[in-house]
C-alpha cells in the first residue's frame, strides 16, 4: 500500500508544509533552516526505502524509525509541528505487519513526540500537557487502526470470497454445459434411432424383398414404389432431425393423422395390417405427440422385426387423467425376463423426461407395450 502514488502526495506535503508553517508564523531562520533540513533528509529516506518496503520487513522497521525522528525532531521546533503525528501514525499502520507492530510502532510516534514536546517547551505545564496530548493521540491513533484494519480485512475476505464464488460459478457453468452435451447427445442418439434408423430398417426389408422379387421375376412397380417412398421419408426425417423441428408426420396435421399415415406405410411395408383408434378429448401440446409419435414408431419397429405378427393395434387416449398410447399384436411375444434392447431403453428415457412411463407385457398373441404420461402433458 506504501507504493501507492498518493503516498507521493503525502511525503511532498510532510516535506513542504512544516518549512511553511514555521515560515508563516515566524520562527527563527535557524528553526526554518532546521525544519527545511529535517523534511528533505526525511523525503530523500521515504523515497529511498518505499520501493523496498514489505509489511514488517527491515526497511519498514527503518521507515518506521526514521518517521518517528522526524516527527519527534520537528515538534522539538516548534511544538505546532506535533500535528506531523496525522502522518506518522498513518505511515506506521501501513508497513506494520500485523495489529501488534503498529500498537507498538504507535507508542514508539507518541513517546518520540512527547519528547520532542517536552524538548521544545519550558514550563511546570510541559509534562501534564505532554501526558494528556500523546495519551489522546496514541489512544485516538490505536482505535482509528484497529477499525481501518478490521474494514481492510473484511474488503479481503469479501474479495476473497467473490473470487470463490465466480470460479465456483465458472465450475458450475463448465458443468452445466457439460451436461446439456450429455443430454444433447442423449437425445439426438434417440431422435435418430426413432427415425432414421427405423425408416433405414424399413428400406433394408424392402430391398430384401424387391431381391426376392426379381430374383422370381415377379418385380413389380408397387414395391419399387415403396423403397422409394420409404427412402423419401427417411431423407424427409433426417432434414426434420437436422433443423431440431417436429417430425414431418406432425407438420400434415395432428397426431390423430400422423399414426394413421404412420400405420398405412407400416402395412404397406411389413404386411402386417395396422389398425389405429383414437380418443382425444383434449388438446395435445407438440411435445405431447411427438413423443406419442415415437412411442407408435418403435413399438411398430419391434412388432415387425421379432413379432412375426399378422396384426397390430395402436390405440391412443387423451384425457383429463392423462394420455395413453398402446401397441398390441398377435405375434409370438418374448419371455419376462428377456433384456429390452436400445429402443425401447430409449423410448422409456424419452417418457420419463416428459414424466411419463413404459409398460411391456411380453404375453404370446397378445404382446402390448404402454405409454403413458400425466394430464400436464396435454395443454
Amino acid at each position: 500500500m506504501i507504493r501507492s502514488r498518493w503516498w507521493l502526495l503525502v511525503i511532498a506535503a510532510a516535506a513542504v508544509g512544516p518549512v511553511v508553517v514555521l515560515t508563516i508564523i515566524g520562527s527563527p531562520v535557524v528553526d526554518i533552516a532546521t525544519g527545511a533540513a529535517v523534511c528533505a533528509a526525511y523525503a530523500v529516506v521515504f523515497l529511498l526505502l518505499r520501493p523496498r518496503v514489505v509489511e514488517g520487513n527491515g526497511y519498514a522497521i527503518a521507515l518506521i524509525v526514521a518517521t518517528i525522528a522526524w516527527s519527534a525532531t520537528l515538534t522539538g521546533v516548534e511544538s505546532l509541528l506535533a500535528v506531523t503525528q496525522t502522518v506518522a501514525y498513518p505511515v506506521a499502520w501501513v508497513v506494520s505487519r500485523g495489529r501488534g507492530a503498529a500498537i507498538v510502532a504507535s507508542l514508539g510516534i507518541a513517546l518520540g513526540v512527547g519528547a520532542g514536546f517536552l524538548l521544545g517547551e519550558e514550563g511546570p505545564d510541559a509534562w501534564g500537557t505532554a501526558l494528556v496530548s500523546q495519551t489522546l493521540s496514541f489512544g485516538f491513533s490505536t482505535i482509528m487502526g484497529l477499525w481501518i484494519s478490521r474494514i481492510a480485512e473484511l474488503g479481503e475476505e469479501k474479495a476473497r470470497l467473490l473470487d470463490e464464488l465466480q470460479a465456483t460459478q465458472a465450475q458450475l457453468a463448465a458443468a452445466e454445459r457439460d451436461a446439456g452435451v450429455t443430454h444433447e447427445r442423449a437425445r439426438m442418439s434417440r431422435e435418430v434411432h426413432d427415425t432414421v434408423a427405423q425408416s433405414l430398417t424399413g428400406l433394408v426389408l424392402l430391398a430384401q424383398r424387391a431381391r426376392r422379387a426379381h430374383n422370381a421375376g415377379a418385380l413389380d412397380d408397387e414395391l419399387l414404389e415403396l423403397i422409394e417412398s420409404g427412402a423419401r421419408d427417411a431423407l424427409a426425417e433426417t432434414r426434420a432431425l437436422v433443423a431440431s423441428a417436429a417430425p414431418v408426420e406432425l407438420s400434415q396435421g395432428g397426431i390423430a393423422d400422423a399414426l394413421q399415415r404412420l400405420a398405412e406405410r407400416f402395412e404397406r411395408e411389413a404386411r402386417i395390417r395396422v389398425t389405429v383408434q383414437t380418443a382425444i378429448d383434449v388438446p395435445l401440446d407438440r411435445d405431447t405427440e411427438v413423443v406419442l409419435l415415437r412411442c407408435a414408431q418403435e413399438g411398430l419397429a419391434n412388432v415387425r422385426k421379432h413379432s412375426g405378427a399378422d396384426a397390430a393395434h395402436v390405440a391412443l387416449v387423451a384425457g383429463a387423467d392423462g394420455v395413453r398410447l398402446t401397441v398390441r399384436d398377435d405375434g409370438r411375444g418374448f419371455p419376462a425376463e428377456l433384456r429390452a434392447g436400445f429402443g425401447l431403453a430409449g423410448l422409456r428415457d424419452r417418457l420419463a423426461l416428459a414424466g411419463g412411463a413404459l409398460e411391456v407385457d411380453g404375453t404370446p398373441g397378445a404382446t402390448t407395450i404402454t405409454a403413458t404420461l400425466p394430464a400436464g402433458g396435454a395443454s
